[in-house]
This record gives structure tokens, C-alpha cells and sequence, in this order.
């Protein structure tokens, strides 16, 4: 049994599953979310959990179990709580704001790079330099997040750039005088 796939996963109040077909389909305070289903992965509600088993024990079978298994407790998760990412800008100069649902980065270019994020998601900016993503879907919060990181990376130097809240940079010495 896959370790991952064999564990229930539990609902909150107020977050209804519904399973046609192969779609298993979350509703929750935060919003809905539907996902399809390998037709031979059978999802079922047990007792108020969603119960997710495989047919057999051969490796795609198993590798599957626990991929929708967490697909489907993080459907669960984020109509219920939703995800988010915080992003740090470090840098001289370097700043972002959220002005009509767009983000505007100033990150060292001789332009300022406008990114509209997908729909569900919303960034907010704490401060200049700390961004806020959130969302009900794990992956496209994730995704955002890498694309805004993607602009301008850190570097290892003075470790300058868009990183992850808890993100470590590894430093490097640099030159050092005669």
C-alpha cells in the first residue's frame, strides 16, 4: 500500500465533495475546484472521508494512488484555508506594488516589469519588499510565485533578487583584495 494513498483524507465543515465519473469536483467557503481522476484510481466518500484506492499493485497503479490522494487533500485544503507563498525582494532600489490587480516590479532593468496574475489568484504587497500570493490552487500559487522569482533570481554575491520568505541563499566570497 502507498503510504501517502492509504490515509483518508478527512473534511472540514463546510466542504462538499462530489465524484461523477472520474472528476471529483470541492466546493468550500473559499471557492471550487474540480480535477479528473485516472478512470482505473476509484475515489469514494466513507463515514464524511474521501477514500482514494487503486485496482493493483503494479508501479503505475502505485505511484498514482498517492498522487491523487495529495491532488485531491490539497483541493480540500485550499477551498478550505487557501494557499499562499511570500515572496522577499532584496535589493537597492528594487520594489514592487500592487496597483488594479497588477503587480509592478522594480527590479534594476531600465523598465518596470507588469505581470497580471491568473485568475483566482491575488498578490499583495506587506510592504515594498514583500509580496504576498494566495490562492485555492496549490500549483498555480506555486507556479506565480516561480514566475515572479523568475525575473530576477538571487544571486550569490550580495544575494540581490526576488527569493522565497524562507528561502537560503548560499553566498559566495567574491574577490578579495591584494
Amino acid at each position: 500500500m502507498s503510504r501517502v494513498g492509504k490515509n483518508p483524507i478527512s473534511l472540514p465543515d463546510g466542504v462538499e465533495v462530489e465524484i461523477k465519473d472520474s472528476v471529483v469536483s470541492v466546493k468550500g467557503p473559499k471557492g471550487s475546484l474540480s480535477k479528473e481522476v485516472h478512470s482505473e484510481i476509484s475515489v469514494e466518500i466513507k463515514d464524511g472521508q474521501v477514500v482514494v484506492s487503486r485496482p493493483n499493485d503494479s508501479k503505475t497503479f502505485r505511484s498514482l494512488h498517492g498522487l491523487y490522494r495529495s491532488l485531491i487533500a490539497n483541493m480540500v485544503e485550499g477551498v478550505h484555508n487557501s494557499f499562499e507563498k511570500k515572496l522577499e525582494i532584496v535589493g537597492v532600489g528594487y520594489k514592487g506594488e500592487v496597483s488594479n490587480k497588477r503587480l509592478t516590479l522594480q527590479l534594476g532593468y531600465s523598465h518596470p516589469i507588469v505581470f497580471v496574475p491568473p485568475e483566482g489568484i491575488e498578490i499583495t504587497a506587506e510592504s515594498p519588499t514583500k509580496l504576498v500570493i494566495s490562492g485555492i490552487n496549490k500549483e498555480i500559487v506555486g507556479q506565480v510565485a516561480a514566475k515572479i522569482r523568475s525575473f530576477r533570481p538571487p544571486e550569490p554575491y550580495k544575494g540581490k533578487g526576488v527569493k522565497y520568505e524562507d528561502e537560503q541563499i548560499r553566498r559566495k566570497a567574491g574577490k578579495t583584495a591584494a
